[in-house]
């Protein structure tokens, strides 16, 4: 796990509604994955949490035996609580 939260695009193929839910039960197998997003038409698929993009995207891959593609990262890091500590010293 990471301290930092991010949000992965990945292409998989998704032919048919057996792939669909072998994608979606990959997905919600994993706890570190917090929100996800299966856009079957456009064959994509956006997840957001606390993981290293690599290894979910492995993870996808061995469990559903299907090819993926990760299209764009984005790292955000968590500076929620950073702000509210230095509100509280002024």
């Amino acid at each position: 796990m990471t301290d930092k939260f991010c949000y992965m695009l990945m292409r998989i193929n998704i032919d048919c509604n057996g792939c669909y839910r072998k994608v979606r039960r990959a997905l919600l197998d994993m706890r570190e994955l917090e929100t996800h997003l299966i856009e079957k038409k456009e064959c994509r698929v956006s997840v957001f949490g606390r993981f290293i993009p690599q290894d979910v995207a492995i993870k996808i891959r061995k469990k559903t035996n299907r090819r993926v593609e990760i299209l764009d990262i984005q790292e955000l890091s968590s500076n929620n609580s950073n702000t509210n500590d230095e509100e509280n010293q002024d």
